[in-house]
């Protein structure tokens, strides 16, 4: 059997790992001129459009921009190699978090075509947690993926923790609280903070993902109306991303980091300051644990993601 070597990827990887992404797409497509949708090559696509399907691996330009992001201290960018070649990879993200999840090591992303190439990079992954004296390993399983749960079982992974979507409309309400302008994307700001809202991902993923203006040189990403604020309310703070919907404009996507549990009156403020700035509806991920405080306006969409984990 042809050895399999798996090492820290480097800048040199950025073609070969986004061809991994890329062989993933079965169908480039953009909207003509009369609005109707068209296949064209990828090669026909614009870095934005290219970015529409899946994200900054789609392109050369943009994976560059994100693998530089990662190995500048974000995130563990790893390679599989099979003679020479790269045919795996996986990202790391390390965080601490309340329980349960704790000191962690959290995988953002895992993808090669081969099972044995999915193992080679997990083994690796929970040598690095334990080696940063991780409690455990984590990942995330969107529901119904019977692949990858067997995959994480394979290593001793558990469901932990679940997470679900709902949407919840903006609205005026009592109470005072203040807001400001937070730019400043050190992560160490929410190193042992719980992420009550908006949690696809570990609270560290999401912050490296949103909050740092890596892609900003793309006029479209850019210029998507986006909030990075401190909040404060009744004595607790918070940081709150807030970004329109990618196609519905007057929707908020949420992310939100505390050092406490999320409370009724940060979830007001939360409201009130969206309802202020013209949003109708808040699109929302929470723990099954904290969605009491949502009220009975949530609308769940059924969509939710499980977070499995194993000790180191």
């Amino acid at each position: 059997m042809t050895a399999i070597h798996v090492r820290t990827a480097t800048l040199d990887d950025t073609q070969p790992i986004s061809a991994l992404f890329r062989a993933r797409v079965t169908a480039w497509q953009r909207m003509d001129a009369q609005g109707r949708v068209e296949d064209v090559p990828h090669e026909a696509l614009s870095i934005y459009e290219r970015w529409l399907h899946g994200g900054p691996w789609l392109s050369i330009e943009t994976a560059a921009l994100y693998l530089s992001h990662l190995l500048r201290g974000a995130g563990i960018p790893l390679v599989a190699l099979v003679d020479g070649v790269v045919r795996g990879y996986a990202e790391a993200f390390h965080g601490a978090e309340p329980p349960p999840f704790g000191d962690h090591m959290h995988i953002g992303t895992l993808l090669s075509d081969r099972a044995d190439l999915d193992d080679a990079l997990l083994t690796a992954l929970l040598e690095q947690a334990r080696s940063s004296r991780c409690e455990r390993l984590t990942a995330d399983v969107i529901a119904n993926d019977s692949d990858a749960t067997a995959r994480y079982a394979r290593h001793g992974m558990a469901a932990l923790a679940r997470v679900r979507r709902c949407s919840i409309p903006a609205r005026s309400g009592q109470g005072f609280y203040k807001t400001a302008d937070h730019p400043s994307a050190n992560p160490s700001q929410i190193m042992g903070w719980h992420m009550p809202l908006g949690r696809l991902g570990s609270a560290r993923q999401q912050w490296e993902t949103l909050w740092p203006r890596t892609f900003h040189a793309i006029a479209p990403i850019r210029e998507r109306r986006a909030h990075r604020l401190h909040l404060s309310a009744s004595g607790q703070e918070a940081l709150l991303y807030c970004q329109e919907a990618l196609y519905v404009p007057r929707m908020a996507e949420i992310s939100l980091w505390s050092p406490r549990r999320l409370t009724a009156q940060v979830f007001t403020a939360l409201r009130d300051w969206a309802h202020r700035e013209n949003y109708r509806t808040l699109s929302l991920t929470i723990s099954d644990e904290m969605a009491s405080v949502l009220g009975s306006e949530a609308e769940f969409d059924g969509y939710y993601q499980d977070v499995y984990a194993v000790q180191v």
